[in-house]
């Protein structure tokens, strides 16, 4: 529902699943693999934000290509992997000169190959907080302490380097005259996040006190949360528990990755179960114990099962009916561009999110459903796989 309808009460749903620190078939650390790379939300005070990182008003940044990017316009990739920034304010900056690939400035239409080095410049965001925008917003609970939004794909949380408008903070700050300031001007109400291409539940305090009580829930780890996935690839085990150290990639900044005995590196729990399995592809639940940065992501695509059309961590950046039934095309095409694609963003949805209410201390859960784009996928799988079981 919208904004001005009555807020909904909760549910009570069956508790999720508990976390086994024996089961047998967990992922065990390999002590000699720091820093393997063949993946969401986290707690604000958990990971270095993009726009804690310089005061400079010009800041300049460095991107590895992929194996995924290859063929693509340079303006229309970094759109992709960059938060809140529109295909047209990226093709300007790089029109004005503003992007170099292996020391070269090049123009928009720029194809680029794996391995090569993007240089590019992105403006800081202004220094007055967030800006109030009207903006719909889908609101799953609201009551005089929280509101409980179902994010959808596409939106940045809060402002930061190269995304100040559009944010679900502008929307909120639009919608609610009183919002926590714990997290600054910026970060009004934020307890805690999701990716701009992650989908689902994300719960706001209205009240510093409120956001007190919702934060060290968080850090308490008794918020249960509970995600749903397109994996590439099809997973062997039904379930099973991941437990590996994740921390900054080493020379991409964007990226975060399995590392073990670094400064950045810190633990990270990830339970998961297979929902059903396809020829090529597995929907999966995941359950993360712990709130790292892109945590979910780099799990599975450590498992060599990167979420499907995860452009940072090595799926595909787009996916159609014919790619799904094994046609898939990595060098694109004119007329391949013309296909409406089922999925543009990472197949990761918070479906589900199970906390203490911050005043009454009433268990409650929050549910968002499972958004059309990757319902469209799921669809056209099991159109393709009619005999395939279910887990």
């Amino acid at each position: 529902m919208r904004y001005n309808d009555a807020p909904r009460a909760a549910r009570p749903l069956a508790p999720l699943p508990q976390f086994d620190s024996n089961l047998h078939q967990k992922t065990a650390l390999n002590d000699h693999s720091t820093d393997e790379e063949p993946v969401d939300e986290e707690l604000l005070d958990e990971a270095t934000s993009d726009d804690q990182e310089s005061a400079a008003e010009t800041t300049y940044r460095s991107i590895h290509v992929p194996e995924s990017a290859q063929g693509e316009r340079i303006d229309m990739y970094l759109t992709q992997v960059l938060d809140g920034v529109s295909r047209n304010q990226m093709r300007m900056l790089v029109h004005e000169g503003g992007a170099q690939v292996d020391g070269r400035t090049v123009r928009p239409s720029f194809r680029l190959r794996p391995n090569q080095q993007i240089r590019f410049r992105m403006p800081e965001p202004p220094e007055d907080g967030t800006i109030p925008e009207p903006m719909s917003l889908d609101i799953v609970f609201e009551d005089d302490g929280m509101v409980v939004v179902n994010k959808p794909p596409g939106m940045v949380v809060h402002p930061a380097r190269g995304h100040w408008s559009g944010t679900l903070t502008s929307g909120l700050a639009y919608h609610f005259q009183s919002l926590s300031d714990i997290g600054g001007p910026t970060r009004p109400g934020i307890v805690h996040r999701l990716d701009r291409d992650t989908s689902g539940v994300i719960v706001v305090a209205k009240t510093n006190a409120v956001h007190m009580n919702l934060a060290a829930q968080f850090a308490d780890r008794t918020v249960k949360k509970q995600y749903v996935a397109v994996a590439c690839g099809v997973l062997s085990r039904d379930r099973d528990q991941i437990d590996r150290p994740i921390g900054r990639h080493p020379y991409q900044r964007e990226k975060m990755a399995i590392r073990a005995n670094h400064a950045t590196s810190k633990e990270a729990t990830t339970f998961y179960e297979v929902i059903e399995r396809f020829r090529g592809f597995t929907y999966v639940r995941l359950f993360p114990k712990t709130g790292r940065t892109h945590q979910l992501r780099v799990h599975l695509d450590h498992l060599r099962h990167p979420i499907l059309c995860d452009k940072l961590y090595g799926g595909r950046s787009r996916i159609t009916a014919d790619d799904l039934a094994g046609n898939y095309h990595p060098q694109p095409s004119a007329q391949r561009e013309t296909i409406e694609p089922l999925l543009t963003r990472q197949a990761l949805h918070a479906q589900r999110l199970e906390l203490d209410h911050p005043q009454s201390g009433k268990r409650m859960v929050f549910e968002a459903p499972v958004p059309d784009d990757i319902e469209a996928v799921l669809k056209c799988l099991r159109s393709l796989n009619p005999s395939e079981n279910r887990a």
